[in-house]
């Protein structure tokens, strides 16, 4: 089972298009602005590269992805990923006024699951539902 948040990528790849182009933009008219300013090429240039780099930070939103089966669950983040076997994990949770799911470990330790957001209502639901279905499943062996 794979699951990914539906609306953060959608408006991050959204938000990232726009940014890019605002910075595109903004590098095309750069040099034919009266600012009273000379900007050369490589300062258009380094525009369109910021650009670049804000919407690659942007899509780092639309990163995150669990993957599930009978012997553990995968849970990648923005920046990392990290392996858990079923047995590491005491509970899959969505607490009351959260933004998004979290596994219950040992020692009251928790790991946020991204992927699974509130703002994807139905389909947070029905992602919880069936990874608390192979949460249960493992228990039962």
């Amino acid at each position: 089972m794979v699951l990914r948040p539906w609306r953060a990528v959608v408006l991050s790849v959204i938000g990232a298009v726009v940014l890019l182009g605002l910075f595109v933009a903004i590098a095309v008219v750069l040099r034919n602005s009266p600012t009273g300013v000379y900007f050369r090429l490589a300062d258009q240039v380094a525009m369109v590269l910021l650009g670049v780099l804000l919407a690659g930070g942007v899509l780092l939103l639309a990163r995150p992805r669990v993957r599930a089966d009978a012997r553990g669950v995968e849970v990648r983040n923005t920046l990392g990923t990290r392996r858990f076997d079923w047995a590491d994990v005491q509970r899959v949770s969505f607490p009351d006024g959260a933004s998004w799911a979290r596994l219950d470990l040992p020692d009251y330790e928790y790991v946020p699951v991204l992927a699974l957001q509130a703002a994807d209502r139905g389909r947070a639901v029905e992602g919880i539902t069936r990874l608390r279905a192979l949460h249960a499943a493992s228990r039962a062996r």
